[in-house]
């Protein structure tokens, strides 16, 4: 079964079988949609549309992340690039980057600058979306890559918030931009419950960083088909 994977993935990779689909972020302060995250999904020539929960582990394990990041990075910016000249210049994207990316031998700030700088996007238009994951096992390698990463432009923020150690010296030393409130928290928002009281306390404790926040999977409900959003304060 995990061979057959594996041999998919090398398929999809070559007949560009990935699409990127984009969940749009709405500034709470404005109801304006000026940000959006790129999600990258598998259309299966026979499974049909794929998880990446299900083949983005399989692809770490074999080597082939770096690939489909590249491939997602390019797309996505690329995109960015065509929203910012047709509606909103300060348009920005968030790219999803896995742990594994940040291992690779070419040097991830630069390849990823280098692109920008030939379609003409402005590094403060990405928002790279790292996990706190990646900040505990991170050795001088990639804190340099990220941080080298920050101080050409990019915005950095941090996935996931509040389901991992959650350790603020992380906010410190790696100069996180935006939280993203995970999902979990943010499902049950009623009057005096727990999940309530812990997105207050994240939200004023970021801003005190000055820091913005992104609530997770928020529902547009006065439409047909429910859309999936992230709220930014």
């Amino acid at each position: 079964m995990y061979k057959r994977q594996i041999k998919d993935l090398h398929s999809a990779i070559a007949n560009k079988e990935f699409v990127v689909y984009y969940q749009p972020i709405v500034t709470l302060a404005t109801g304006q949609i000026n940000k959006a995250e790129a999600l990258i999904r598998w259309k299966h020539p026979t499974k049909g549309f794929i998880s990446p929960v299900e083949f983005i582990p399989v692809a770490e394990d074999a080597g082939m992340i770096n690939d489909i990041g590249d491939w997602v990075f390019k797309h996505a910016t690329t995109q960015a690039k065509k929203w910012q000249n047709d509606f909103d210049i300060d348009f920005q994207i968030g790219i999803n980057k896995s742990p594994k990316e940040f291992q690779r031998e070419d040097p991830l700030d630069q390849k990823y600058m280098n692109h920008l700088a030939e379609i003409e996007l402005s590094a403060s238009s990405v928002v790279m979306e790292i996990t706190e994951g990646l900040l505990m096992e991170s050795n001088k390698s990639v804190h340099a890559q990220v941080m080298g990463i920050r101080a050409e432009g990019t915005k950095i923020a941090l996935d996931d918030f509040g389901t991992g150690y959650s350790s603020l010296a992380y906010l410190k030393k790696f100069a996180i931009d935006y939280l993203k409130i995970d999902r979990s928290f943010v499902s049950n928002l009623s009057a005096e419950s727990s999940d309530l009281i812990l997105c207050e306390a994240m939200i004023v404790m970021a801003h005190k960083l000055d820091i913005q926040v992104v609530a997770e999977g928020l529902s547009l409900i006065h439409i047909s088909e429910p859309t999936r959003l992230g709220m930014i304060s």
